[in-house]
């Protein structure tokens, strides 16, 4: 049999590797504005078209490069960040293994122009495929700009893979955010579809999130700050009350390289017990500054996992940190032995004597009447604070109905039981989530919050059927400001957003202002189903119309309902069972979840033995 082990043409090679490298549009944004921030660059501006699928452009005024150095670039493996093997484990540029440009130059059409100060001429480099079209003099200025033109133009596959614009447009500002906040004293630019998003100045890492996330951050965050000598830890969480239902703003920063680490948002979560409420996330922002001897960040294609030497006094470090910083601003909960003002009592007049109670007990396991009387006191204008005659304790039970002694009470209702008189069968809320109520077969068990979502849902899809949902003016409307992102996205689905009965109106950059609201939309928590339904938008980016929009009424009805803990009246809870089962799918939540389970006289007596 003859050879059949051949090597592969570079361009088949470079195109295997770039599926490593570029997954989508945001992960040549990535390596482009990270080779920036490595060139030095000060100002960078990136421009996008087409959620990056037509163009992506990043322009630097970094130090630039030579004209061999632009060609080299390109070549698989060509860095000029690291010479030898024992550089790789102390790394402190953002690349280094020289596969990004090579990657996006093998499935996109690249033009790059770039210039050093030294040299008065650029260089401009035209390459698609992995094949160099033209290289020429040109004019530019000291620093870098690349052009990625029609990314996966030669893997269809790849480009069809692709979510909607929306979609991809939310991965790209969230590379640049976190490009963006690691690098505060970088001046950065991010224009989309020719409408600016960001024009970030120079600024601290706290007025930076507040120009990424909006104005009301400045109030949520908490300071953290802790150094030792296995690492410095510095940047802000969220004050507790602002925790979301979502994972939104969480944000790890090893040597201001962006990270993903389930284990040491483990350590954030648990710093923040009994101060959260149920299923909410905190925001934070947390950076450390680590020896690159002690980490490993070369375990994954895109870098954004890294391995710690002693992963464990990190995960200790930063658990004790963060719970110090929301003690030490009065956010999680203190003791102060010496004084707790809760239970102060003010002094008595000057002109009050106190007398210490009596309290004799009887020979009997329990207080004598006089016992009790004796522990009363009464008070007179001119003597102060004085006992009640033995004669007079009576007259503390006047007017007070007669009741029967407890023991007899108790048998009475046992008796009542047994001989089988009429129970009470309203329905009794327990647990703050759940609903019981007597069937003439046994027990129903309701849960209030899906049995909510049921009914809420319907009547979204009912409004939908007859594309107008029962809304109701607000006398004063809602201001609502969103970060840059959330806010295009808003825009783009305001109209669907009225057929579910949300009536908002664009007012003023990343704002928003709410006109009125469908009457199963609670206006106090009009902000958290905003969230809800801009979360599942992302996540149902590349379904039909139809699927996307039960998915937002999903959303809508999930954050609508009423929540667990909620206390309900018997009329609301009558109400509530009613409503449920006039519905269609009374039996189930939107997501398919039960919303009631169902216990029979034979099993509980079963239960019983």
């Amino acid at each position: 049999m003859g050879d059949i082990i051949r090597l592969l043409p570079d361009s088949v090679a470079n195109q295997i590797a770039a599926g490593e490298v570029v997954q989508r549009p945001a992960s040549a944004v990535k390596e482009l504005l990270e080779n920036s921030v490595d060139a030095g660059a000060t100002k960078i501006q990136l421009i996008v078209d087409d959620a990056g699928k037509t163009l992506i452009q990043v322009i630097d005024n970094g130090k630039g490069m030579s004209e061999n150095d632009a060609r080299m670039c390109f070549e698989r493996h060509a860095t000029s960040k690291i010479q030898t093997a024992e550089q790789l484990f102390a790394i402190t540029t953002k690349g280094f293994r020289g596969e990004a440009m090579a990657s996006i130059a093998a499935i996109a059409q690249v033009e790059l122009k770039s210039r050093t100060e030294e040299n008065p001429i650029g260089i401009q480099i035209n390459i698609a495929g992995s094949q160099i079209i033209s290289q020429e003099p040109c004019q530019a200025p000291v620093g870098t700009s690349i052009s990625v033109k029609n990314l996966f133009f030669n893997v269809p596959a790849r480009r069809n893979f692709l979510k909607s614009n929306q979609v991809e447009t939310r991965h790209i500002m969230d590379e640049f955010m976190r490009v963006a906040l690691a690098h505060v004293n970088v001046e950065m630019s991010l224009y989309n579809d020719g409408d600016e998003l960001f024009n970030l100045k120079p600024t601290k890492l706290r007025q930076r999130i507040v120009d990424l996330f909006g104005k009301t951050y400045n109030e949520k965050l908490v300071p953290i700050n802790e150094e030792t000598s296995i690492a410095k830890i510095h940047g802000f969480v969220g004050k507790p009350e602002f925790a979301r239902k979502k994972r939104g703003e969480q944000f790890f920063f090893v040597n201001d390289r962006f990270i993903r680490s389930s284990y040491l948002n483990h350590a954030i979560s648990s710093a923040y017990d009994e101060l959260l409420a149920e299923k909410t996330h905190p925001a934070y922002f947390i950076f450390f500054d680590v020896n690159p001897s002690f980490i490993d960040i070369n375990i994954h294609p895109t870098k954004t996992e890294i391995k710690f030497e002693d992963e464990k006094s990190i995960y200790a470090i930063l658990r004790s940190a963060t719970r110090q910083s929301l003690g030490k601003y009065n956010i999680s909960p203190t003791i102060d032995f010496n004084q707790e003002m809760s239970i102060t009592f003010p002094p008595p007049p000057k002109d009050i004597r106190v007398f210490q109670p009596e309290l004799p007990v009887s020979s009997g396991s329990s207080y004598s009447a006089k016992g009790a009387h004796s522990a009363a006191i009464t008070r007179t204008r001119d003597e102060g604070w004085q006992k009640p005659s033995d004669g007079e304790w009576q007259k503390l039970y006047e007017g007070l109905p007669q009741e029967m002694p407890i023991q007899q009470e108790m048998t009475t209702v046992q008796s009542r039981m047994l001989v089988g008189d009429e129970v009470d069968k309203r329905p009794i809320q327990i647990h703050g989530k759940y609903i019981l109520s007597s069937i003439r077969s046994g027990t129903i068990i309701i849960d209030q919050k899906r049995a909510h979502e049921r009914i809420v849902y319907e009547k979204i899809v009912q409004s939908l059927a007859l594309s107008q949902a029962p809304k109701q003016q607000h006398l004063f409307p809602i201001n609502i400001e969103l970060n840059s992102a959330d806010s295009k996205t808003l825009t783009s689905i305001l109209e669907d957003l009225k057929l579910l009965g949300m009536d908002i109106e664009p007012f003023g950059k990343n704002t928003f202002i709410v006109q009125g609201l469908a009457t199963y939309i609670n206006e106090n928590n009009v902000k958290d189903v905003i969230d809800e339904i801009l979360e599942e938008y992302y996540e149902s980016g590349s379904l039909s119309i139809s699927k996307k929009m039960d998915k937002l009424a999903q959303a809508m009805a999930r954050r609508a309902s009423i929540d667990y803990g909620k206390v309900l009246q018997t009329e609301e809870m009558t109400q509530l069972i009613d409503e449920l089962f006039a519905c269609d799918l009374p039996y189930s939540a939107p997501n398919g979840k039960p919303t009631m389970v169902t216990m029979s006289l034979d099993e509980l007596e079963k239960k019983f033995g």
